[in-house]
């Protein structure tokens, strides 16, 4: 949930306007707009090669993934791996534009240990996983912005380890 909505929804609860301080971290919210939506256009517009190059970083760093036996052995199992990887990539621009990790955490991390341990698919690879993306993502951004989106990334990592 944005900065905006939380602070409405909590002024409308306690049957009160938004407080000074309030509006403030709205106003600080909003002047961080421009880097937030050009955080995740970029990642966007570059999530096949962000995708391609955290994969390969991924089975060079644990080639047992993908030899016979692995998680991701045979095109099939592999295809759905990177699904998963252009879905969490997409998942960190939620929470980049909102500002909030708590889009992450609804959408995304609810059960997700429960169901990659029910599918037999090593969490800690996942783990490892989100780090390649996140390392391939922030090469794209310059150094103000990768400090900007690293928490979002980092989130998800804790989440899986």
């Amino acid at each position: 949930m944005s900065v905006v909505s939380q602070v409405i929804l909590q002024a409308d609860d306690e049957l009160r306007y938004p407080s000074t301080g309030e509006l403030k971290s709205i106003d600080a919210f909003l002047e961080t707009g421009e880097q937030r939506i050009r955080i995740a256009q970029t990642l966007a517009e570059n999530e096949k090669k962000v995708v391609d190059q955290a994969s390969k970083q991924l089975w060079r760093k644990h080639p047992e993934y993908i030899a016979p036996g692995g998680n991701a052995y045979g095109e099939r199992q592999r295809s759905l791996c990177i699904r998963d990887y252009g879905w969490y990539l997409r998942l960190i621009t939620y929470g980049v534009l909102a500002g909030d990790k708590e889009p992450i955490e609804k959408i995304g991390l609810v059960g997700v240990r429960e169901m990659y341990n029910a599918l037999d698919v090593p969490v800690p690879g996942m783990a490892d996983a989100i780090t390649c993306l996140k390392e391939a993502s922030l090469e794209l951004l310059s150094a103000e912005d990768a400090s900007e989106a690293a928490p979002y990334f980092d989130y998800i990592i804790q989440a899986m380890s």
